[in-house]
């Protein structure tokens, strides 16, 4: 059997093709005051605008388009607990949000997400793709889940967690419509698709991009009966720990618990669920506190690299279609919510002094396993 390779669909490691991301989590104020953002069927329009002016400008340069990324952290964290911007949800939260209904609008949100994809997707095929000879995709950011117990009802709540979180993005994309689970427990609050939106949302990628960080356990829980939201609707509980014991080691973030072997779980349920397409590890990392004397020595961050790489390999061994695969990230940056507390970088950024940038020690085995795969191919 062949040895698979990472990074042969994008020029290799050493190739000088960016892969460029239209939106992530971030849009024009005005339109969130015009008319509220992604609230609002005007933004597919305004989405598609955007997305054409760049496949104008760009497009003899950049041949992989990615439209949004990670649109479920937006749909969940900007509308059902109000942590990211626009910061909505339900008042009786009580979470300090700017208005909202978690119940209905991270539903709506993530409908005009993805018909926005959709159309985008829609316009570079017609007028730009074959002369640009570009390919374009969508980043899915998820979790995987694992049964808290092999009951068959928390074997079944980590299936209704990752529909309500992967599926939810994908199942759309391939069929035209949103996943049976969700339909079911969901009900009329979730949005419907016309006949033209399903057939324009079916296969409108030739690549999926995958964010992947952690995964937590998942255990069967009564559905509310009163107050309704997108967080309680999977009936699913989840949490990091099992008998005290945390899924794996915790970063810096409280969300991300380093678990390597979700990311081969993910690409084998990717590739049998959604008939094998060619996916890209888009983001993959771990991040720890801004402490100078922890920065330079990051050998848990190689342990990481390492254990991750080790289970892509072994679902590429599978016949998983993965094309290349990206660190997160190569500079020290501002982390959304988290600022310059937290530190995902392979190279540190000393934002106090000019940002002088200094390797870390996870650069310098990057640079050298880098060096041993251009060898190897």
């Amino acid at each position: 059997m062949p040895r698979p390779r990472l990074g042969e669909g994008a020029g290799g490691f050493f190739g000088l093709t960016p892969f460029i991301t239209l939106f992530h989590y971030d849009y024009p104020q005005s339109l969130e005051d015009a008319y509220g953002g992604f609230l609002s069927p005007q933004m597919v329009k305004d989405f598609t605008d955007f997305a054409e002016v760049c496949f104008k400008a760009f497009g003899d340069r950049v041949k992989f388009w990615l439209t949004l990324n990670g649109p479920s952290i937006l749909s969940k964290l900007g509308y059902a607990i109000g942590q990211y911007a626009p910061g909505r949800c339900s008042s009786w939260l009580n979470l300090n949000c700017t208005g909202g209904d978690s119940a209905t609008e991270p539903y709506i949100v993530t409908h005009h997400l993805l018909l926005a994809h959709a159309s985008a997707v829609k316009v570079f095929r017609e007028k730009y793709q074959s002369t640009q000879k570009g390919q374009i995709g969508i980043i899915h950011g998820t979790d995987w889940f694992v049964p808290m117990s092999q009951s068959k009802e928390d074997i079944d709540s980590a299936s209704r967690a990752l529909a309500f979180l992967l599926d939810w993005f994908m199942e759309p994309l391939h069929s035209g419509s949103y996943p049976a689970i969700m339909v079911g427990y969901v009900g009329e609050r979730l949005p419907k698709f016309t006949e033209e939106q399903s057939d324009m949302l079916i296969n409108s990628f030739d690549f999926i991009g995958l964010n992947y960080y952690s995964s937590s356990y998942a255990a069967d829980t009564k559905c509310p009966t009163g107050n309704k939201s997108y967080i309680t609707d999977s009936c699913a509980e989840l949490t990091y720990e099992r008998n005290g014991v945390p899924i794996g080691p915790r970063a810096a973030s409280d969300w991300i618990y380093i678990y390597p072997q979700g990311i081969e779980e993910l690409l084998m349920y990717i590739k049998d669920k959604y008939n094998n397409p060619i996916i890209y590890i888009t983001e993959n990392g771990y991040d720890n506190f801004s402490d100078e004397n922890q920065s330079f020595n990051d050998q848990i961050r190689i342990d990481c690299y390492v254990q991750h790489l080790s289970h892509v390999h072994n679902a590429m061994r599978n016949g998983v279609n993965v094309k290349g695969y990206f660190i997160w990230s190569l500079l020290d940056n501002f982390e959304w919510c988290d600022g310059y507390t937290v530190r995902f970088g392979i190279v540190y950024v000393d934002f106090a002094n000019g940002l002088k940038r200094y390797q870390k020690d996870s650069a310098k085995w990057f640079k050298n396993f880098l060096h041993q795969e251009y060898k190897s191919q």
